[in-house]
């Protein structure tokens, strides 16, 4: 019983934050510079990094590549980058300033022809489809708008085209330490075993983290249940090989 362990940092304004169901109104800031957080995780024995550039995903185009650059430069881990990338001069700018891997979220929706076109040529290894649900139905735009499109339909157009990795974020429990919807994920799971699912949303603590390595989900992403010394990382990162 294995998981990948994927710790996450927001960005605003350059900082380390949080934010509650998504609400820029209700946000925390934990740390001013976040590439010494990177370094704290990769210290610890994390292999992967996931960043998400809120002002980008407010703005709809990249503002934070500059401390992606720094993250990336000062660790080894690979960084997995999300939020404002909906032209090519968006998701080559995320490659060219390190990220590993991106996360596409609104444009697989408002433009999935673009999205295909990226998978084509950044290949199913690099992409990561990001599919934000609230009450089983896909947000975009910064989780502000509701697309209407059901969550397992949405996926089955991407996965019947390749796409291998998918980040699924339970809106309602994001920032909210209640626990993630173990039912929404392994409803995913079971209907795409090939999927290296991503669950974020609602981690708490260690147990959380040891419910969804049992429900066989391959990889979680936490945030706020780090922030708020929730988790002892030495304890998770011995029982989780990375």
């Amino acid at each position: 019983m294995n998981i990948e362990l994927i710790p996450a940092i927001d960005l605003i304004n350059g900082q380390c934050v949080r934010l509650t169901q998504g609400d820029y109104l209700q946000k925390k800031v934990y740390a001013e510079h976040p590439e010494e957080v990177a370094k704290h995780f990769d210290s610890m024995g994390f292999k992967r990094l996931h960043v998400v550039d809120l002002d980008g995903a407010k703005s709809q185009h990249i503002v934070n590549e500059s401390v992606l650059s720094a993250i990336t430069s000062a660790t080894h881990l690979k960084v997995d980058f999300g939020g404002g990338i909906k032209t090519d001069e968006d998701i080559q700018k995320a490659f060219d300033h390190g990220a590993a891997m991106v996360t596409i979220g609104s444009i697989a929706v408002t433009n999935p022809n673009l999205f295909f076109k990226w998978l084509e040529r950044y290949g199913t290894d690099r992409l990561i489809l990001g599919a934000d649900v609230r009450k089983g139905k896909i947000s975009i735009h910064g989780w502000k708008d509701d697309s209407g499109e059901d969550l397992l339909p949405f996926l089955k157009k991407f996965v019947d085209r390749g796409v291998q990795n998918v980040l699924c974020t339970d809106i309602s429990k994001d920032g909210m330490l209640e626990g993630p919807d173990i039912q929404l994920y392994q409803q995913i799971i079971t209907e795409f075993p090939q999927l290296h699912l991503i669950a974020s949303g609602g981690v708490a603590d260690k147990k959380d983290i040891e419910a969804l390595a049992k429900a066989r989900i391959p990889a979680v992403v936490f945030g706020k249940s780090i922030y708020e010394g929730r988790i002892d990382l030495k304890q998770i990162i011995s029982e989780y090989e990375q």
